[in-house]
């Protein structure tokens, strides 16, 4: 199975058409500092999330966060590599869900299939992100 980050580039660039790891910088206590989204689009900023890592958690703390730093909506994606919702997913995405955060759970497998057939596709076969979209298991 490929890394979480190998798994959120081919989501980022192939399935939302957004950047990987931008760099967004803020002032705080007079240092410059900067945090990394892991997908950006012209509407969203995106953390994505493995299941079954704590990282997880961290997901909604800083796609809100970016939110606040670029003006862009806050979605958090977690992609799933067994089929079932973890306690960290399920945690995730009902915090999500009473925080406004719109969360997506994908399948590995999918992510994986969408790189190999990418080359014959023509255009993409996801609806646009839109604030509130949300997909559970």
């Amino acid at each position: 199975m490929p890394s979480e980050v190998e798994l959120a580039a081919i989501l980022c660039a192939l399935v939302l058409g957004g950047e990987t790891e931008t760099r967004h910088g803020y002032v705080v206590a007079g240092e410059a500092r900067h945090v990394r989204v892991d997908c950006e689009t012209p509407t969203h900023v995106i953390e994505v999330g493995l299941d079954g890592r704590r990282s997880a958690y961290d997901s909604l703390h800083q796609s809100l966060f970016a939110a606040h730093l670029t003006g862009k909506l806050p979605m958090i994606v977690m992609i799933d590599t067994d089929g079932r919702e973890e306690p960290a997913e399920f945690q995730v995405r009902t915090v999500a869900g009473m925080a406004g955060v719109s969360y997506l759970a994908l399948d590995a497998g999918f992510l994986l299939r969408w790189q190999r057939e990418r080359p014959g596709r023509k255009g993409p076969d996801l609806p646009v992100l839109r604030d509130g979209a949300t997909s559970g298991h």
